[in-house]
């Protein structure tokens, strides 16, 4: 095995270790010691396999770390999301990129279950991971009956 650079969800972190999640292809690496990261952290760094069994990884350099900050929001979802959900079945998910960097996604659920929806995807790994692919730094979570518009926002 070789070095690998990528961005990792940080998945566990405790004094003496930590397991990254590589958020293009998912791939876990337990590390042999924890160079400072905390659980849910996104880092963007290179890591090589430990000799001689390569079971463990090591990080070699770490070019960001960063925090995703989710929010659940009380504003309801912006006029864009309500036209976005338009037309769409129970659910459906559309996503549209955002002006600059970010996502919008807009979920169609069944009335009078946006607020559970909306607690699932504060909850959800995938919400950190899909945040670091997309450079996140903030999610935020809004809902209305029937509408669950979840917002991949920059710094």
């Amino acid at each position: 095995m070789s070095e690998k650079t990528g961005t990792f969800l940080v998945a566990h972190a405790d004094e003496g270790s930590a397991v990254l999640r590589d958020v293009e292809d998912s791939q876990v690496h337990t590390l042999s010691s924890n160079p400072g990261v905390e659980a849910d952290d996104v880092v963007t760094a290179t890591i090589a396999p430990d000799p001689p069994l390569e079971v463990t990884w090591q990080v070699i350099a770490v070019e960001e770390r960063r925090a995703v900050d989710l929010v659940d929001s009380d504003l309801s979802p912006t006029q864009q999301a309500v036209g976005m959900a338009e037309g769409q079945a129970v659910g459906d998910l559309v996503r549209e990129e955002r002006a600059g960097t970010g996502e919008i996604h807009v979920l169609k659920v069944p009335e009078g279950t946006a607020d559970e929806a909306a607690q699932d995807v504060l909850e959800d790994e995938a919400t950190l991971a899909r945040a670091a692919r997309l450079d996140a730094v903030r999610v935020e979570v809004r809902s209305a009956d029937g509408i669950v518009n979840v917002r991949y926002l920059p710094e």
